[in-house]
């Protein structure tokens, strides 16, 4: 495999993290490293664009508040899939 950007070892990581050879492979599988992927994804993309995104204009500030509600509704379906039912939208 050729070498992979910081962003995408980093969601590999995180996936990796989730032992997947247990007896419960779809449990860890769907409890433990999608939900990690996902975060690791939020982290490095949606989270770096909004460190980016400048907010001196209207246009700017609309895709702002999209990306935010995007970093919601993704770290909700990793809480969900792990089984949290109790986090809020970040």
């Amino acid at each position: 495999m050729t070498d992979l950007s910081p962003a995408a070892q980093a969601v590999l990581t995180a996936f990796g993290k989730h032992p997947l050879h247990s007896d419960h492979i779809t449990n860890n599988l769907i409890h433990g490293a999608l939900p990690a992927a996902i975060e690791a994804l939020v982290d490095e993309v949606i989270c770096k664009v909004l460190t980016l995104c400048p907010d001196f204009d209207e246009y700017a500030q609309g895709y702002l508040a999209a990306n935010v509600n995007y970093r919601s509704e993704l770290l909700a379906i990793a809480a969900e899939l792990r089984g949290d039912t109790t986090q809020e939208n970040n």
